[in-house]
């Protein structure tokens, strides 16, 4: 017999990339599996049932102060205050009532913070404002306000 010994050369250039290539198959295979297993075993907070307590959209109550009007603005998503704002319809009303704009922009943060109307503390000074204030919010609410909550 004779046995005829065969030398195979590899160059390390060849042996990097290939395992290079296989790497990276090996790593698109796993990143296919991970995006598209299904991921009906999986619960996401989202999820879970929250009650819907307003109609989302943009709701403004009317404050008549003296001979003229200015809009208290509440825009409300499905479950939460997002934000509540003072527009004046001119220019006068904000030289005329100095304290409005203030008062608004304190009982707004707390409103937004505690979504709640309930437990604010009014600023020094402007209690009477205020009270006009969250009565216009109030009304603006109420129009927000789902009928079965």
């Amino acid at each position: 017999m004779s046995a005829k010994t065969k030398i195979v050369v590899l160059r390390m250039k060849e042996l990097i990339y290939t395992a290079l290539f296989i790497g990276l198959a090996l790593f698109l295979i796993v990143l296919f599996l991970i995006m598209f297993r299904s991921g009906k075993d999986e619960t996401s907070p989202s999820t879970e049932a929250v009650p819907t307590v307003y109609t989302p959209g943009l709701y403004s109550s009317t404050i008549v102060l003296g001979n003229q009007n200015a809009n208290v603005e509440v825009t409300v998503d499905a479950n939460k205050i997002t934000s509540v704002s003072l527009v004046p319809l001119s220019e006068s009303i904000e030289t005329m009532y100095p304290l409005m704009q203030p008062a608004m922009e304190s009982l707004a943060s707390q409103i937004i913070t505690n979504q709640s109307l309930e437990g604010l503390e009014y600023p020094t000074g402007s209690q009477y404002t205020s009270v006009a204030l969250m009565n216009a919010v109030k009304t603006a609410l109420s129009k927000a306000e789902l009928p079965n909550s």
